[in-house]
């Protein structure tokens, strides 16, 4: 294995000076506006991220603003970020912060870890990133760079394996001499490495502070075997472009006719049978909610809104009432 406490020191001087300027790496950043960012940045590029993550600081700055969000306006300020249930389960987080911790974003991973929706991954980033507390942080990034710089692999395969968690702790810098401020700077570190330098597909390695130390390079960069691949994931025609699709049409804030909805989602090689099943695991899902409409011109029609605006119509004109769970 390659001797770690070289490459902890090559990576924390590489960082300082090549660390993309992100506003919640910032010291002025609150530890919400840390664990927003954390939240959002899972599967999510940070060039989109950042311009949700704003607005988001900016509506809803604490964790108390965020629990008092209506949920129509935290999925639409979330928009095109994917996988929206995060936002709802961000919205729940902070409510249980208001609860159990006088608004604040507790700072252990213990603590954060029993919030609703959180993980093992961003309990420890968030600990790591706002309280400076020394956990093991391990992504996609940091488990790439860990798989070539430490064993030897070109990719470390679609599983966090018992093995990679192990390799994680004994790699990570001691903690007696500094409080765990190398370690801390270890973990954002290594996640720089594999974002901008020790990427998946095209690897910068002439760029790399670490790259004689590389196990992997020192074995000829040897190319990924089948177990090692990670397969990418489709787009077009799958369930997520299809609830993509249908969340856009809901974020445009108003109730929406089921078959309207359905019928006009620009997606024209989706079956009928797919909008239907994607609307109802958006609805199962908390996403989306039914109502019955009771305008004149449409009586007893099925509507489909983000959830609470059908509980507080924005239009009069176009009031509902709540459907029964079984409404076509």
């Amino acid at each position: 294995m390659t001797e770690a406490g070289l490459v902890h020191e090559r990576l924390a001087d590489w960082y300082a000076h090549a660390a993309r300027d992100l506003p919640w790496r910032r010291a002025e950043c609150s530890p919400w506006g840390v664990m927003v960012s954390e939240v959002m940045l899972q599967q999510t590029p940070v060039a989109r991220v950042l311009p949700r993550w704003l607005e988001w600081m900016d509506r809803w700055p604490t964790p108390a603003a965020t629990a008092a969000a209506p949920a129509a306006e935290i999925l639409t300020v979330w928009d095109r970020l994917g996988y929206p249930r995060r936002a709802l389960r961000l919205q729940a987080a902070a409510a249980a912060m208001v609860e159990r911790h006088g608004g604040e974003v507790p700072t252990t991973a213990e603590e954060l870890r029993d919030l609703p929706g959180v993980g093992e991954y961003t309990a420890a980033a968030v600990a790591c990133f706002a309280f400076q507390r020394p956990e093991v942080v391990v992504d996609t990034n940091i488990r790439r760079v860990h798989a070539r710089v430490f064993s030897g692999k070109a990719l470390p395969g679609k599983t966090y394996t018992a093995a990679q968690r192990q390799l994680a702790r004994e790699v990570m810098p001691a903690t007696f001499d500094d409080d765990g401020a190398l370690a801390c700077t270890w973990n954002i570190a290594a996640m720089e490495l594999g974002a901008l330098i020790c990427t998946a597909r095209a690897p910068r390695c002439a760029s790399c502070p670490v790259a004689d130390l590389c196990a992997w390079r020192l074995a000829g960069s040897p190319p990924a075997t089948e177990e090692e691949k990670t397969r990418g994931q489709a787009w077009a025609g799958t369930d997520r472009q299809v609830r993509g699709a249908i969340m856009a049409a809901l974020r445009q804030g108003r109730p929406v006719l089921q078959w309207r909805l359905l019928d006009q989602l620009p997606l024209p090689e989706a079956t009928a049978q797919q909008r239907l099943r994607c609307l109802e695991s958006l609805v199962a899902d908390g996403l989306a909610v039914r109502g019955i409409s009771t305008d004149p011109e449409e009586p007893g029609e099925t509507v489909i809104a983000l959830p609470g605006l059908l509980d507080s119509p924005q239009d009069p004109s176009h009031q509902v009432l709540p459907a029964s769970p079984g409404a076509q």
